[in-house]
């Protein structure tokens, strides 16, 4: 008896579990070259996080960072807008998510350059790099390190 109303509750279980609505994945938009290999290598990295991607080739990359307030100690060779967040260069899908989790009062997130190691910047010879805070009046801290 005891089985049978186990195997009732576990089925009830399984049933109320499918029903459940899970929030869609986050949409990031990104800016980049239509020639960058390693922006579209960085696309892949967030997409296999299970972030959405609306793609935006631009040969004016630079006026989308100056739109967005990147600041130019801050820049690299895509930008991306996810929720209000601006998301500048290699920076780690999970970084992204922190970020969206925690949701600061800031502008957005960047990294810098193209760091060996970074998403889409993959070498069997990584180099450390910051993950930088920027604000809308151009201050800077820092998020992460890897």
């Amino acid at each position: 008896m005891v089985l049978g109303v186990c195997a009732v509750a576990l089925g009830g279980a399984a049933i109320a579990g499918t029903g459940a609505a899970r929030a869609p994945a986050p949409v990031l938009t990104v800016y980049k070259s239509p020639t960058c290999g390693c922006c579209a290598k960085w696309v892949e990295h967030v997409q296999a996080a299970g972030f959405r991607v609306i793609v935006h080739d631009t040969t004016n990359v630079s006026a989308v960072k100056q739109r967005y307030g990147v600041p130019k100690s801050l820049t690299s060779c895509h930008t991306a807008v996810v929720e209000g967040y601006v998301i500048e260069g290699h920076v780690p899908a999970d970084v992204i998510k922190r970020l969206l989790h925690e949701r600061p009062e800031l502008a957005g997130v960047a990294v810098p350059g193209m760091p060996q190691g970074s998403p889409g910047m993959e070498s069997p010879t990584p180099t450390r790099y910051a993950i930088y805070t920027f604000d809308r009046s151009g201050r800077t801290g820092v998020f992460a390190h890897r």
